[in-house]
């Protein structure tokens, strides 16, 4: 459990389930709601093949 650091900040990581998925709570929390936010913005290939065809006027 020995230097274990954040992935986010780099700090030392002291409890045995933050060195098991890498972040401290806050680090996590902040973690989690950046991801939320990527994958919210994401579309799917059939979302683009839908747009583009609209782009083009099919």
């Amino acid at each position: 459990m020995e230097g274990a650091n954040c992935k986010r900040c780099g700090r030392p990581l002291k409890l045995a389930h933050s060195v098991e998925v890498g972040y401290g709570p806050t680090c996590r929390k902040k973690h989690d709601e950046a991801e939320a936010e990527f994958l919210k913005r994401q579309i799917t290939i059939e979302e683009y093949a839908e747009f583009a065809e609209k782009a083009v006027g099919r």
